[in-house]
């Protein structure tokens, strides 16, 4: 299980941006960067000043997955065929605890993190509880039954801030969701511009 080593906001204040779309966030209040000299931290930024700023907003989106682990997710993206920018966003978009978050299972990508780790989940029948659990197109991820009544998930399905994408068949109803097919960067709901290329650049450093 990865721990979050700071709080999920100061992402948001260190990039500027409001990187899960949420109401909360003290972007929506102050769009300068967080500490004594947040104010006046502008400038130019180099080449790789701005790569090193990608790869901290998509891997800060994914609940902050830690460096060893999506320093691993690069070396599998330019392994496979393709474009390897897509390929890390459809490695990602394939794990357990994305896939919960996208089908609006719980609100928000840390809580789908431990809503995986903590056994309320399974894939084709069987509990998985571990977040970074690679999910294939034709799975079908269900919230167990103990876990449908939970205030979390019941406040989540009514969320309104986001949908579901297209990729996925989502039934509240039975709290089930497959993902029909990986999607492309383009298809992926993010609040905010990611640029996965930039991310493959600065790796490939």
């Amino acid at each position: 299980m990865t721990k979050r080593a700071e709080s999920k906001y100061k992402l948001d204040r260190r990039m500027g941006q409001n990187i899960w779309g949420r109401p909360k966030s003290p972007v929506n209040r102050r769009e300068y960067g967080p500490g004594q000299h947040g104010q006046r931290r502008k400038g130019k930024m180099s080449d790789y000043g701005t790569q090193l700023r990608a790869k901290q907003k998509l891997k800060g989106y994914y609940g902050n997955i830690s460096e060893r682990q999506f320093r691993k997710y690069y070396a599998e993206a330019i392994r496979m065929k393709g474009d390897s920018g897509s390929n890390l966003v459809g490695l990602l978009e394939r794990r357990l605890d994305a896939v919960v978050y996208r089908a609006k299972f719980v609100a928000t990508v840390f809580a789908a993190r431990q809503f995986v780790n903590h056994g309320h989940v399974n894939v084709n029948g069987r509990k998985v509880n571990i977040a970074s659990y690679m999910v294939k197109p034709g799975d079908v991820v269900e919230v167990r039954e103990k876990a449908r009544e939970l205030a979390i998930v019941l406040e989540a399905t009514k969320l309104a801030e986001r949908d579901v994408p297209d990729y996925y068949e989502v039934d509240h109803s039975k709290m089930t969701a497959k993902m029909t097919r990986v999607p492309t960067p383009t298809e992926v709901p993010y609040p905010v511009q990611m640029e996965p290329n930039l991310v493959i650049e600065f790796y490939s450093r």
